[in-house]
């Protein structure tokens, strides 16, 4: 095998031409990401099987994350208003229980059996996610990366993503489903054909 000797000149060329690759190939990646849409993801259902985001292409989706030991909880009795006022009309309501804010301690089973019995929940609701930082299901990551201001601080953040598939509104715990601006915002979406 030939001896290669490169001089110090040569080798960091090369370095920066590989970074340089390296970055060029990292903001491809973050373009083809920033261009996807909602209807790119999927999460496993709370009950089994995966909640593929491509089968409600076209609806208007309104995901939030979710509780069963927080102060918010009872807004899945307004979650299950909305979904039961609009679904019909184009709208998917999501939940995705999450332990991020040590909120979310049970398991699947009795995450579903909360949800149904207390509240009497019948949109679709994911399995326990990350929903923020690095470890964050990959939906959550996207969203940060359209809208960094707009990631969950709380339990029950809410987005809306338009038939487009784009995030179009997100709304913090303490504003209800049920509040006007976020009906007001599904409204005109489901107006969009």
């Amino acid at each position: 095998m030939p001896h290669v000797h490169l001089s110090r000149r040569a080798l960091l060329a090369t370095a920066a031409g590989l970074a340089a690759s390296g970055t060029a190939l990292a903001q491809s990646a973050s373009v083809a990401l920033s261009s996807s849409t909602a209807y790119a993801y999927s999460f496993e259902g709370l009950e089994g099987g995966m909640l593929r985001l491509a089968d409600h292409a076209g609806r208007v989706l309104l995901v939030v994350n979710t509780a069963s030991s927080c102060g918010f909880t009872p807004q899945y009795t307004d979650l299950q208003q909305v979904w039961t006022r609009f679904r019909d009309r184009g709208l998917t309501v999501i939940g995705v229980p999450s332990d991020d804010f040590n909120q979310e301690r049970g398991s699947a089973r009795e995450i579903a059996e909360f949800c149904s019995g207390v509240y009497g929940v019948t949109f679709p609701m994911t399995a326990k996610q990350r929903v923020r930082g690095p470890q964050a299901h990959p939906f959550y990551r996207w969203v940060a990366g359209q809208r960094p201001a707009d990631i969950p601080t709380w339990n029950f953040h809410k987005y809306v993503i338009g038939r487009s598939g784009q995030v179009i509104g997100a709304f913090p715990a303490r504003v209800r489903p049920t509040d006007p601006r976020i009906l007001a915002m599904i409204e005109a979406q489901l107006g969009v054909s």
